[in-house]
């Protein structure tokens, strides 16, 4: 999809597999969080290479050698009748930022989100990142205003409100 010097952006092919779960691991690891367990890394890579696939991703190498990579799918906007494009992960390895391919990747994002004819792109910054926040900020992306709070469903909870949902 594009390069700049000698990194390689492009979507995810199977024999990006085990790079790409390399990458969220050391994402978590970046955020101080779990990485995915083996079940979730099956369907990480089961999902990816679907037909069709339940989310897209694009993968950055560095002289042939995975260094970061994004994953986005497809969300609707019912007020502007137009896709979305929500970014939901972006990251390159601590060793290899500084070289323009965080820019890349969501430069990249940003392409495919005009050759789908999307409205916008969305993503979440998580606070206190001061350095991706002032990356997105660099870019021109505008925080949304805090009269829209994130939330989230999962595990019980969801289980839970599907109960409800269904009684």
């Amino acid at each position: 999809m594009s390069a700049r010097q000698d990194v390689v952006i492009r979507s995810l092919e199977p024999d990006d597999v085990d790079g790409f779960l390399m990458l969220i691991d050391a994402l978590a690891d970046y955020e101080h969080l779990d990485p995915p367990t083996a079940e979730a890394r099956s369907r990480l890579a089961a999902d990816a290479l679907a037909d069709p696939p339940r989310f897209f991703a694009l993968i950055a190498t560095l002289e042939a050698h995975p260094v970061g990579y994004a994953v986005y799918f497809e969300t609707y906007s019912t007020f502007l009748a137009q896709p979305t494009l929500y970014l939901e992960d972006i990251f390159v390895l601590p060793e290899a930022r500084g070289r323009g391919i965080g820019a890349a990747l969501f430069g990249s994002c940003a392409a495919e989100a005009m050759r789908r004819s999307c409205g916008r792109m969305e993503w979440q910054g998580l606070r206190g990142n001061d350095r991706a926040l002032g990356f997105y900020e660099h870019l021109g992306a505008q925080p949304l205003h805090a009269d829209w709070q994130c939330y989230r469903l999962e595990g019980a909870s969801l289980a839970a409100a599907n109960g409800r949902a269904q009684g």
